[in-house]
């Protein structure tokens, strides 16, 4: 699994003029499903997520957690985190989980992270989907499971 994080003021999703999930602080999450991914997968990249001090402290110190600051995750499903631009000018997506394997594994992050408190907000899987957001910093980070 992929996840391009950017730490948010505020960020929304929406589908078709309509705002399906927005939050407050916290984390923007694009989130994509490789093949062969599964459940070991999310787990790790959960716990990794919620619990990676990339939040200011009391000194401006990015030294606290998403769980330490109570903030709130958005949650979008983004296979073209799984291109392959190597070759020619038309990327490739075959690294990505077909959608019926990627969507019960994005359902399954989202249920993690709602697991350790954190409220979760989430786009529409295989959607055209208009994201808005303050990036907060700029702060963001990419994390790949394969490297973790």
């Amino acid at each position: 699994m992929r996840a391009l994080l950017q730490r948010v003021s505020q960020a929304s999703v929406t589908v078709e003029g309509e705002v399906v999930g927005e939050i407050g602080g916290g984390l923007l999450i694009l989130l994509g499903v490789g093949q062969g991914d599964g459940e070991a997968q999310v787990k790790m990249l959960v716990e990794k997520i919620v619990n990676l001090r990339i939040f200011g402290d009391a000194e401006g110190k990015m030294n606290r957690s998403l769980l330490d600051v109570k903030g709130e995750a958005l949650v979008v499903s983004q296979f073209t985190l799984y291109a392959d631009a190597r070759k020619g000018r038309r990327p490739s997506y075959t690294n990505a989980a077909p959608p019926a394997i990627a969507e019960p594994l994005v359902e399954r992050f989202k249920e993690g992270v709602v697991g350790y408190g954190v409220k979760v907000a989430g786009g529409v899987f295989g959607a055209h989907m208009q994201v808005q957001l303050c990036n907060d910093g700029p702060v963001t980070i990419w994390l790949d499971s394969a490297e973790l």
